[in-house]
């Protein structure tokens, strides 16, 4: 039996551009209805990666953005956007 995926907390403040991509792969991932360990395997990147890119733990390289967003088939600029009702604080 699977978990039952749970996307990013809307109230979540976003302080950082790495915690806006955070936000928005875990957005995109779930809408895909992918798991942490799916998206690594469609982009070449361990699990655990994923989890630290998610939890905006690490810097990410372009390269790997890249891979991420080709994964989550969106352009990668989009998972650098700001989501809409959230600001920096």
């Amino acid at each position: 039996m699977s978990a039952t995926l749970k996307g990013p907390d809307s109230s979540q403040k976003l302080a950082s551009l790495r915690d806006v991509l955070a936000f928005n792969v875990r957005t995109y991932r779930v809408k895909k209805l992918l798991s942490q360990e799916q998206l690594g395997f469609e982009a070449g990147l361990d699990r655990t990666f994923v989890s630290q890119v998610e939890r905006a733990r690490i810097n990410v390289s372009l390269d790997n953005i890249e891979k991420i967003a080709l994964a989550l088939d969106v352009p990668a600029a989009k998972l650098l956007e700001w989501p809409k009702p959230l600001k920096a604080k």
